[in-house]
């Protein structure tokens, strides 16, 4: 698909391979810039406050590195900072990226005929102007059995 000419410049402010899809798929043409922030630093007992604070701080530290850099520079037109964030809650509790292929494996085991929340959230940030707005949802997934053989395949792949 032809990249659609746009009145804007998008900074996707994420290394995930889903969300650089979505934007690819819809035509559009982005950069890619991530965060280097300590996700783990940032603690929220809701999962909904959880997603819109690491989207914020995603969006706060690429703003500042932005500042010493070249990419905004000589650009006629708005940019937009795409930030997100996704974690799952199972049984009541929060669960963020696997930290290794074990931890995933246990992940995928115990959703295995069950269910769990899948919460996220995307801020939207001009940087030209500092406007910026978000929001989050959530969706109940519900899983058949997992059989061992895919849980390993779908380990395997990340």
């Amino acid at each position: 698909m032809a990249a659609a000419e746009s009145s804007f410049k998008i900074i996707l402010g994420s290394s995930s391979m889903a969300r650089q899809r979505i934007l690819a798929e819809m035509g559009y043409e982005f950069t890619i810039m991530t965060a280097d922030i300590d996700e783990k630093s940032i603690r929220k007992e809701k999962p909904e406050d959880l997603v819109t604070a690491l989207a914020e701080a995603k969006a706060i530290a690429i703003m500042a590195r932005l500042q010493h850099t070249d990419i905004l520079k000589n650009v006629a037109c708005p940019t937009l900072l795409i930030t997100a964030d996704t974690v799952v809650v199972y049984k009541g509790t929060i669960r963020e990226k696997p930290c290794n292929k074990d931890e995933a494996r246990e992940f995928i085991k115990g959703y295995s005929g069950g269910h769990a929340a899948v919460v996220g959230s995307v801020l939207v940030t001009n940087l030209n102007s500092g406007a910026s707005k978000g929001g989050w949802e959530s969706a109940e997934v519900y899983f058949h059995d997992i059989p061992n053989e895919v849980i390993d395949s779908l380990v395997k792949i990340h």
